[in-house]
């Protein structure tokens, strides 16, 4: 079994963090603390019910998000994905994957704090070609700035990828936190 850098630890760190600027949502984190309490490895993304993920807002100097057309679910998203050896931290987990899907370098890329804007926790369905059974996926969300426009896509994960403006943000709460981040 690999051992990822980013530890326990570290994610309830920054669990706590985010309830500290936002303690309405500690009612939907407690099943994913509680899972940390009873030592899961919430950074496998073969641990179920679920794992943790990371995902980059990115801001465009227009005030516009960037949003990927994943391959997997023919659906907009925003960039992001599961965590790898590699990571050290959350953070850094959603700036490597805003890197490997969109093609835009890391140095011209400003993450806006150390605690993510938003937690989010979402339903997977199963996918038979990866063997993997439904699950949740715990989704550490960053937000980002930049000044660069989009580089090569990673096209095996990410066909297409566009500037949309904040109200196509699917989450009412995530779109009302990137608009109070903007202001």
């Amino acid at each position: 079994m690999i051992t990822m850098t980013v530890t326990a630890d570290h994610i309830r760190t920054t669990i706590t963090a985010y309830l500290d600027q936002h303690p309405e949502y500690k009612r939907e984190l407690v099943a994913v603390l509680g899972l940390l309490e009873d030592g899961d490895d919430l950074t496998s993304r073969r641990t179920l019910p679920g794992h943790a993920t990371a995902g980059a807002i990115l801001v465009g100097p227009d005030g516009r998000i960037l949003h990927i057309l994943h391959n997997a679910t023919q659906k907009w998203l925003l960039p992001g994905g599961h965590l790898e050896p590699s990571d050290k931290t959350l953070l850094q987990a959603a700036g490597r994957e805003l890197a490997e899907e969109t093609g835009i370098p890391p140095h011209v890329v400003t993450p806006h704090g150390e605690t993510p804007l938003h937690v989010d926790i979402h339903l997977i369905d199963a996918n038979p070609a990866k063997d993997e059974p439904a699950h949740q996926h715990f989704d550490f969300r960053f937000l980002f700035r930049t000044t660069a426009d989009i580089g090569d896509l990673q096209t095996e994960e990410v066909s297409d990828a566009a500037w949309r403006e904040l109200d196509e943000i699917a989450d009412p709460r995530l779109r009302h936190r990137v608009a109070a981040s903007l202001r």
